[in-house]
């Protein structure tokens, strides 16, 4: 096992209903990142949490219930911080993440100096397997231009899982969105608190086009107007400072 990752990064993982994957993902992030691996199962139905507790190389977070993809990021950087780490990666446990770009995360962190190193699954380098359903890729489009238009940082992709934080910088942005949206209550409180991102390639992976959003968010024009009416809030909501929450892993 080789890398560039400290002792002072976590890997948090959201799950939920993850039983097809979770051990062949968790088998291979251990075999590229030696370091603490926290899993948060948010209510999973099947058999996600068993497979997990059983092992021993792993730390589990559980959700008696589904809170949510926000909730689940939530719970998993605030057990992080309680670990004393001072940068995080988080990626998806449904094999659409390849773990071998977790050192790489880590190194760019330190290269581009950024305070979020957001991966995206539409830069040159990045590579392809699988089709991107036509809805998410229009989607991921129009709210990404969106962003950009706000913040002039230049994103490719503003929905990918996988990115590295510097624990300092979460630290500034309050977050509370519980569900899928809340990358983009993130990115406003993100942008408004000043913190910088830079961008690395990742692959576009595509195995399960019948993944559903929950919530009769399957439909993308429901799905678009609920990230923009998250993403206006956010960005006409009180300053984090004046928030009760200090940060998003404080509260």
């Amino acid at each position: 096992m080789s890398g560039s990752c400290s002792d002072t990064t976590c890997v948090v993982m959201p799950v939920y209903n993850e039983e097809l994957t979770v051990e062949a993902v968790l088998t291979a992030v251990r075999a590229r990142f030696g370091g603490t691996v926290i899993i948060v199962d948010d209510g999973s139905t099947d058999r996600t949490s068993e497979i997990v507790a059983a092992r021993h190389d792993v730390m589990l977070v559980s959700h008696g219930q589904n809170r949510g993809y926000g909730a689940a990021l939530r719970s998993g950087f605030a057990s992080a911080l309680g670990l004393g780490a001072e940068t995080i990666i988080t990626m998806d446990c449904d094999g659409q993440h390849e773990p071998r770009h977790i050192n790489e995360f880590c190194e760019e962190l330190r290269r581009c100096g950024s305070d979020i190193v957001s991966g995206s699954r539409y830069l040159s380098g990045s590579g392809e397997a699988g089709v991107v359903p036509p809805d998410r890729r229009e989607v991921n489009t129009r709210v990404t231009a969106v962003i950009n238009e706000v913040t002039g940082w230049g994103l490719t992709d503003s929905f990918c899982g996988f990115k590295a934080y510097r624990v300092d910088a979460l630290h500034r942005v309050a977050v509370d969105e519980p569900g899928y949206a809340m990358p983009l209550e993130f990115w406003a409180r993100a942008w408004r608190a000043g913190l910088t991102v830079c961008e690395m390639p990742v692959e576009r992976i595509y195995m399960d086009h019948d993944r559903s959003f929950g919530q009769d968010l399957d439909d993308p024009e429901r799905r678009m107007a609920y990230y923009l009416q998250v993403w206006e809030r956010a960005l006409a909501g009180p300053a984090p400072s004046d928030r009760e929450e200090t940060g998003i892993i404080d509260g």
